[in-house]
């Protein structure tokens, strides 16, 4: 009988990009016909030192400008907005950036029967990381923050880590991830 020993983890990058990040389109995540805001997120990925991550992947999952997701197991699915996809896939470019085209998305039911604030669903894979990263990103201004049940649980003075700022340029948003340091983005355990 061989004996087998346990093997230490694998990290979750940067090798996934020859498969998974090869459909540009995958960054577009509202058809022409979709409803709502159209918005540009621009997605910066950051190390512990501040230096861009260029080899790191986002995947985003959102509700659709109504706060309907995509999914079966949306009990709204049957109303979802057929030209809005609510998936997205980009590689981060040499500046630890990738930008994604959707709608704001629009409040969705949270677990207690009140609405969470819009919000976009974040997973990061990156090199050195043995599992994949989950955050979410917020909107800067938007008056529902307050009440929303996920970002209430986080303390006061790490949730600027989870907020989007608008850009200057119309409909662009922008948002830091940082992986580690001072600022490090709130990460959740699922």
């Amino acid at each position: 009988m061989s004996r087998f020993a346990a093997l230490p983890s694998q990290t979750v990058g940067p090798f996934f990009h020859f498969a998974l990040t090869t459909n540009s389109a995958l960054g577009v995540m509202a058809g022409a016909g979709a409803k709502g805001e159209r918005i540009r997120l621009n997605l910066r990925l950051l190390d512990g030192g501040g230096a861009p991550v260029a080899d790191g992947i986002f995947e985003l999952w959102q509700a659709d400008a109504n706060g309907v997701y995509r999914h079966p197991g949306d009990g709204r699915f049957s109303e979802c907005d057929q030209s809005f996809h609510g998936f997205g896939r980009m590689q981060t470019d040499t500046n630890g950036v990738a930008v994604f085209e959707t709608v704001r998305p629009g409040r969705v039911k949270d677990d207690r029967g009140g609405w969470q604030a819009p919000h976009i669903n974040v997973t990061v894979f990156a090199r050195g990381l043995c599992s994949h990263l989950f955050t979410r990103v917020y909107f800067e201004g938007d008056p529902s923050l307050e009440s929303d049940c996920v970002l209430s649980a986080v303390p006061a003075n790490r949730r600027a880590t989870l907020i989007a700022h608008r850009d200057s340029e119309a409909g662009l948003w922008a948002h830091d991830i940082r992986l580690q340091g001072a600022d490090e983005t709130v990460f959740f355990d699922f």
